[in-house]
């Protein structure tokens, strides 16, 4: 195995990754404050709103998702990809089921609102 060199810090695959890192950080941090005042005013199951929650149902799990493929980016490593696809592979299908059980549970729950990435899916 070979050692990063300092100059791996300048190539293009660590800095869109530390950038990617950091906007997936804040997304899932926000997301989760969201959730934790939703949970503090104990009236229940509510719909979440605001933030990433006005086109997703999972922003928390999409931040997972951008933090775990930059950290691929950075490493550019098989391990790097291995955590990304195993991340997706566990918060995806959890998000679809999440998605379909909020539709259930709530008659005006956002019809245009997609499970897990913005404006796709």
């Amino acid at each position: 195995m070979e050692p990063y060199l300092i100059d791996y810090a300048t190539n293009w695959n660590f800095i869109l990754g530390i950038i990617l890192f950091a906007v997936g950080m804040v997304i899932n941090m926000q997301s989760d404050t969201i959730l934790l005042k939703l949970r503090s005013e104990n009236k229940g199951y509510q719909i979440p709103r605001g933030g990433l929650f006005k086109y997703i149902s999972y922003p928390n799990y999409f931040g997972e998702i951008l933090e775990w493929t930059a950290f691929a980016l950075m490493t550019w490593s098989w391990a790097g990809l291995s955590f990304m696809i195993w991340t997706m592979a566990n918060l995806v299908p959890r998000a679809i089921k999440g998605h379909q059980w909020y539709h259930q549970q709530f008659d005006d729950y956002p019809k245009e609102r997609k499970a897990i990435f913005p404006f796709f899916f």
